[in-house]
């Protein structure tokens, strides 16, 4: 099986509503972090991915038709070159509403007060899949403060700068005819056409709003499939 669909989107700009519409659509399986939380051990992939620019792409994959979110979209390039028939979807949304949506789910993610970090270094210890789920909470918000904003989440004016500067790199590396630039309140009709299938008479899923977020990371922590 091979991946057709490469997301190219930040987190929290509609990747798990992406996922499941994909689904949906026909696409065997799409990827994304939550199967990365679900499959801890997997996280040696990644990593290679990261230091190497390529990996165990059949072993990542097998199964997946479509890779969205992180730890896929930071290097969709290298995607592009291993599926070089693969399009790319680049999800977007309103920058602000975008910002405000990160800083009260991933930036906040796991235990803020001294009582929640004892309670979850007690937990740790007695848990080995926990360890490795934390390992791979890790490379995400590595990846994202220190390597993508450096250290700077908090200037939203940078943050904005880097936002704009993917968005502008994307458009200018993908060939337009493999490019969808998709902001999911559109709805079916733009990814329909992209992918030239039918739209479906149910209405297209809007998940993981951050309302959610905080349940359906405690789910995937303990293995649970959301």
């Amino acid at each position: 099986m091979s991946i057709k669909i490469i997301g190219a989107g930040f987190p929290r700009t509609g990747t798990n509503t992406l996922k499941r519409s994909l689904e949906i659509l026909g696409i065997s399986k799409a990827y994304h972090f939550k199967d990365l939380l679900l499959n801890p051990e997997n996280l040696h992939y990644w990593k290679t991915l990261a230091e190497t620019g390529s990996t165990q792409w059949d072993e990542i994959y097998d199964g997946y038709e479509a890779s969205v979110d992180f730890p896929c979209y930071p290097w969709y390039k290298e995607h592009m070159k291993r599926y070089p028939d693969a399009k790319v979807i680049l999800t977007v949304r309103p920058f602000d509403k975008w910002y405000t949506s990160v800083k009260s789910t991933i930036w906040t993610a796991g235990p803020q007060t001294v009582p929640e970090k004892i309670v979850m270094i007690a937990k740790l210890v007695v848990t080995p899949r926990l360890r490795k789920v934390f390992k791979c909470i890790k490379f995400v918000k590595g990846y994202l403060w220190k390597t993508q904003f450096e250290g700077r989440f908090l200037d939203k004016d940078f943050v904005e700068t880097v936002w704009n500067k993917h968005i502008e790199e994307v458009k200018a590396y993908v060939p337009a005819d493999k490019l969808l630039v998709y902001d999911v309140r559109d709805g079916w009709p733009p990814l329909c056409e992209f992918l030239g299938v039918e739209a479906p008479a149910e209405p297209l899923p809007h998940l993981n709003k951050k309302e959610n977020f905080k349940t359906m990371l405690q789910d995937l922590m303990k293995g649970k499939p959301v």
